[in-house]
């Protein structure tokens, strides 16, 4: 067993923009993190990963990044970091920084230089190509946030690669110079006293040599595809984490997440064995794509506990050897995990301990998203206008205006998986706008934050607060929960998630229903012999003859008889 602090940690998101406003202009900042610092203390996470606070013009909420050694003014300055850094160690909480490195802002100087000339000496820091004979882009990939990959520049003339948004251009990681500089970056927050790294879209930064555009049947001159196959999990993305290790994060005591769409368990192995010395983690999406249909994510498609399950079992074993697993059901791109997987109307608090159960018993570290532990729902805003995104925007605009798809279908597919479901303001109690400010929030404010807010949680022994709390505390206190061994049992049945975790010893029962119906279980006689129960959403013991019927969403862990 290699312990390790990041395999043990619990890790908690903030998406500052809509934690806690402090100067009531209606926008998240660092001071209003600071002053809910004691909150996080009480919840007992470990780590706080927080999404991007550099400068930016928020083209993409602080993803498009003009300066990488200072903060945005809407959040604060450098000195309130600094403040806020000091007051989670002396909490002890550690802080891990979102760091953006495949694109930065069209604004950062480098690009603003990048595109002055074509011998510019930060030229190359970029990805350029010229445009075919009559006009053609350089290829045919599409962007991720809609439309081309490719914006021109009439400067030069000359196209700019942006796999996001075209005020996102891709950074050219083939040159060693721009490397270096990124890596002293990395140092400059690390020597300050960062603790980890989360990496966004990190297996994007090798692009296949040559940029070829995607050739498939029925692919018309002029249309637009993917091209994920040339870009994600690239030929030298080994290589460049291995030298970012080496000259950087090796030199530090540094945890490390990579987010890596469309990686497969076999990358993600090769990305998290410790012996190849690259990253710790990673975020895989598998299981993000779920409800998504064949034309992708906006095609929404009726997900069951089968799919979820043999996608969530395939990482469990897959890297139960070599490599670690993150745990999460949701983020600030995904879906509230209460609305897309639970129930958010009468068994929101049921199903919100039922999935809370399921990502701190899995095997793997566990994060949770700001507003999961009090079971934040989704958002259904009637008005387009009330949606700030950049990639609902977008697509919207795709889909609807220039492409003439039915409005009120479109709208209920952002109501099921627009990331503005994430961003909503953090609800912290029942008065104007949810305690968030006392300006006009930048995104309008779940109207159902009268009822669910964490001054209410606290008030309510029974709440989803203090159930992560006991999930957290039995982490520490229980090391099969970090390192026992994982086994799937009942893989037949369709409502109920149902599996063991061994360590030396000592083995747990972990039984999860996923459905608003009683599911009858029915185990080998050697689970049956209960010890008692570790932890139970619907609290107390259950009489021995009643174990074999689950309730409604209902979580239960018991341990075994040895």
């Amino acid at each position: 067993m290699n312990r390790a602090f990041w395999k043990e940690a619990v890790v908690y998101q903030i998406y500052p923009r809509s934690f806690q406003d402090s100067n009531g202009d209606g926008i998240g900042d660092l001071r209003g993190i600071i002053s809910r610092l004691d909150y996080l203390q009480k919840l007992g996470v470990d780590v706080v990963w927080l999404s991007p606070v550099y400068k930016s013009p928020n083209d993409d909420n602080g993803y498009d990044i003009s300066d990488y050694q200072d903060i945005m003014d809407e959040f604060g300055t450098l000195a309130d970091w600094e403040e806020l850094l000091a007051g989670m160690h002396e909490r002890g909480i550690k802080l891990m920084m979102d760091l953006v490195i495949n694109h930065s802002s069209d604004e950062h100087a480098w690009f603003v230089e990048s595109r002055s000339s074509k011998d510019n000496p930060y030229r190359d820091y970029y990805i350029w190509r010229p445009g075919g004979p009559n006009g053609e882009l350089p290829n045919n990939w599409s962007s991720i946030f809609s439309g081309p990959a490719w914006e021109y520049d009439e400067k030069t003339d000359e196209y700019y690669l942006h796999l996001f948004s075209r005020k996102q251009p891709d950074l050219n990681w083939e040159n060693p110079k721009l490397r270096e500089e990124l890596y002293k970056m990395m140092a400059f927050w690390l020597d300050k006293g960062v603790d980890g790294l989360r990496m966004d879209v990190i297996n994007m930064i090798s692009k296949v040599e040559g940029l070829p555009s995607v050739t498939h049947e029925g692919l018309a001159p002029g249309d637009l595809a993917g091209g994920g196959e040339y870009y994600m999990n690239g030929p030298r993305v080994h290589e460049f984490l291995q030298e970012m290790n080496r000259e950087v994060l090796s030199k530090y005591d540094v945890m490390t997440v990579g987010e890596t769409p469309g990686a497969s368990v076999e990358d993600a192995i090769l990305y998290t064995d410790e012996d190849r010395k690259e990253l710790q983690m990673v975020f895989q999406f598998e299981h993000m794509d779920v409800d998504a249909g064949p034309t992708g994510k906006w095609e929404v498609t009726p997900w069951n506990l089968t799919k979820l399950r043999d996608i969530l079992h395939k990482w469990q074993v897959g890297l139960a050897e070599r490599g670690w697993n993150s745990l999460y059901l949701n983020n600030h791109d995904q879906p509230r995990m209460v609305s897309r997987f639970g129930n958010d109307g009468k068994y929101r608090v049921l199903s919100a301990k039922m999935l809370a159960t399921l990502l701190h018993t899995l095997k793997g570290t566990p994060y949770i998203y700001q507003g999961e532990e009090i079971g934040m729902t989704n958002v259904k805003f009637p008005a387009l206008e009330d949606y700030k995104d950049i990639e609902i925007l977008n697509m919207y605009r795709e889909k609807v205006t220039e492409g003439g798809a039915d409005h009120d279908v479109i709208l209920n597919a952002i109501h099921v998986k627009g990331r503005d479901n994430a961003r909503t303001p953090m609800q912290w109690n029942a008065g104007e706008n949810a305690g968030f400010t006392t300006g006009t929030p930048w995104l309008k404010v779940n109207p159902n934050y009268t009822d669910i807010n964490t001054e209410q949680a606290l008030a309510d022994p029974d709440s989803v607060f203090y159930y992560y709390q006991q999930l957290i505390a039995l982490r520490k206190k229980h090391l099969i929960m970090v390192y026992g061994d994982y086994e799937l049992l009942l893989p037949e049945n369709e409502y109920v998630y149902a599996y063991s975790r061994t360590l030396k010893n000592e083995k747990w029962l972990v039984l999860l229903n996923f459905s608003d119906v009683p599911q009858e279980v029915e185990l080998p006689e050697e689970l049956a012999a209960v010890n008692g129960v570790i932890v139970g959403n619907y609290g107390g013991e259950q009489p021995a003859e009643e174990r074999g019927t689950l309730r409604p969403y209902e979580a239960v862990v018991y341990s075994l008889k040895s």
